[in-house]
């Protein structure tokens, strides 16, 4: 198969597939019909060059005798080449009788917990998946009353219940991870088998948003149990059997269920769990993860700065932004959401957390991205593998004390006025001033776009003031690059504290704890960051799984 990159068309082009056919084989010096066929393999929007906006592709093609079409074309840029169509291959090694007639426990739904319940029930395991929250659609009513009354289901919000933190979220599939073995194509190709729209095969950023995300997850989960599976919610594991240092089962809702493989699954919130695995000595350390602010802007200010103007054939504009401040923190933009929405992402009375979420169309008014700075353990003492975890609510705490149960919002502007002025002394000394600031009560043509109750508030005494320094320093170098980036009117809402797990649960190159059979997975285990990677690492763990001889786990 010959591959071809960097094919640029207008925006404006009327049919797709015969512009990239003659532009395909003309840069192969062939007649169009010489291709056999042209199959789409990433597309992505060139806008580096405002007005003139392209779209970009990379194609695979087929033709007769590819070596001396290859060797005609001339290509030496790399721009053509040939490449070889990898399949991703499962490991299914010893069928289920693996585990003595008990099946594979796993702990959690995310997609960590999915993906490896999905490659486990597809080789014949028949995986048991055990759920602490509610199935996705009983779950979207409990978080819409949350949002609407205040009311919280501490086992059944943002973080928790079928699907996970990422139901929730932009949907993005991206990932950096490296991928030799084919793991995320493989993530993509699931997605799209069970009901994701295909153009994520080839989208240079492809996400899925809330609405279309939870049809899907119900997709993989009927599919799990069509293979054998099984998924229980409502379904909270409080303890591990151990016995003489391997696992022997689960404590569910008060009872046993037993089990010499067990996937930890559990997502980056479950801090009981993890006080719970603390308890019975598993292996585990505090790790580095980031906090921040929810920051912002109108859409269509985003738009303009990203594409140089509006333009109805583009979708909403996104950015990545990163950068260091002289003492060298370094800060940056994460989870952004076009046309989306600020959520209170709160799973524990008393503590304010927010996220990001978009749904499909990204059509929201507002545009917001987490800014957030890098914590080691060293910022926040280090006493123990759930040092973060205290970290952690100690902000979430303050966040929901200043905007009395809602969500905090304030204007960047009265935020770097405090920061730069009145809080100078504070800065130094790591400890937040009392708020001297005049509440404001509405800016004209836009306003903050959250679901959930939000407030007014004193947002700059959330963080220590040494990460809030960091943020405007950030924040104003962002805005040298991009103009209008650090405009007074842009908004910050918080606390932005569930970025990744502060927390690494240890494990080997068989991917087993200490505790042997114990196999911790995914963003919660300290393993991946995101919807994508966490698929994958739940794929990883399944062939981990699947390749060990019973003689190895007991």
């Amino acid at each position: 198969m010959i591959r071809i990159t960097q094919i640029k068309l207008p925006l404006d082009c009327k049919d797709e597939k015969a512009a990239l056919l003659k532009k395909a084989a003309g840069l192969l010096r062939v007649e169009t019909d010489c291709l056999q066929s042209l199959s789409l393999v990433k597309k992505s929007i060139d806008a580096r060059k405002k007005p003139d906006i392209y779209r970009v592709y990379t194609v695979d093609v087929k033709v007769a005798d590819e070596s001396r079409v290859l060797k005609r074309s001339g290509s030496k840029n790399g721009q053509i080449q040939l490449v070889e169509e990898t399949a991703y291959h499962f490991p299914a090694i010893g069928g289920a009788t693996v585990f003595e007639g008990s099946r594979p426990i796993i702990v959690g739904t995310g997609p960590a917990g999915l993906f490896c319940g999905y490659m486990l029930a597809r080789a014949g395991y028949r995986p048991v998946l055990l759920e602490r929250g509610r199935e996705v659609h009983k779950r979207l009513a409990d978080v819409e009353r949350f949002w609407q009354e205040g009311v919280l289901d501490p086992d059944s919000n943002v973080q928790f219940g079928e699907g996970g933190a990422g139901t929730f979220s932009d949907g993005k599939l991206t990932t950096t991870v490296k991928d030799p073995k084919g793991r995320m194509r493989e993530v993509l190709r699931i997605f799209v088998e069970a009901g994701a729209p295909k153009k994520i095969l080839y989208e240079a950023k492809p996400h899925l948003g809330t609405d279309i995300l939870t049809d899907v997850v119900v997709n993989l989960r009927r599919q799990i149990e069509k293979w054998g599976g099984e998924v229980r919610f409502e379904s909270q594991v409080t303890g591990l059997v151990v016995e003489n240092g391997k696992i022997a089962g689960v404590e569910v809702n008060g009872s046993r269920l037993t089990g010499s493989v067990v996937v930890l699954a559990i997502g980056h919130s479950a801090r009981d769990t993890f006080q719970m695995l603390d308890r019975l000595s598993v292996p585990m350390e505090a790790k580095a993860f980031a906090v921040g602010l929810r920051m912002e802007h109108p859409r269509e200010m985003i738009d303009r700065l990203q594409y140089g103007g509006p333009n109805p054939m583009l979708p909403a504009a996104s950015y990545k932004v990163t950068t260091k401040t002289a003492s060298g923190r370094g800060v940056y933009s994460f989870c952004m959401c076009p046309g989306g929405y600020v959520v209170n992402a709160s799973s524990e009375q008393g503590r304010t957390a927010v996220n990001g979420m978009s749904y499909s169309t990204r059509d929201g008014a507002n545009s917001n991205s987490a800014m957030i700075v890098t914590v080691s353990p060293d910022d926040y003492q280090n006493t123990g593998p759930l040092s973060g975890i205290a970290f952690q609510r100690s902000l979430e705490e303050r966040a929901y004390r200043i905007g009395r149960g809602a969500v905090p919002v304030e204007r960047y502007g009265d935020f770097r006025s405090f920061v730069l002025t009145e809080g100078l002394t504070d800065v130094r000394s790591g400890v937040p001033a009392a708020w001297k600031g005049a509440l404001q009560t509405s800016y004209p043509g836009f306003s903050p776009a959250v679901r959930g109750r939000w407030a007014f508030s004193p947002v700059h005494e959330i963080l220590p003031a040494f990460l809030n320094a960091a943020l405007v320093e950030g924040i104003e170098l962002i805005g040298r690059k991009m103009p209008g980036f650090n405009d007074a009117d842009a908004f910050l809402s918080g606390v932005e504290s569930r970025t990744s797990s502060p927390v690494r649960i240890l494990r080997d190159e068989t991917g087993q704890s200490a505790v042997r059979g114990l196999f911790p997975c995914g963003e919660g285990a300290g393993y991946a960051g995101g919807i994508t990677s966490a698929a994958m690492d739940g794929i990883l763990i399944a062939e981990k799984v699947a390749s060990l001889h019973c003689n190895v786990l007991v």
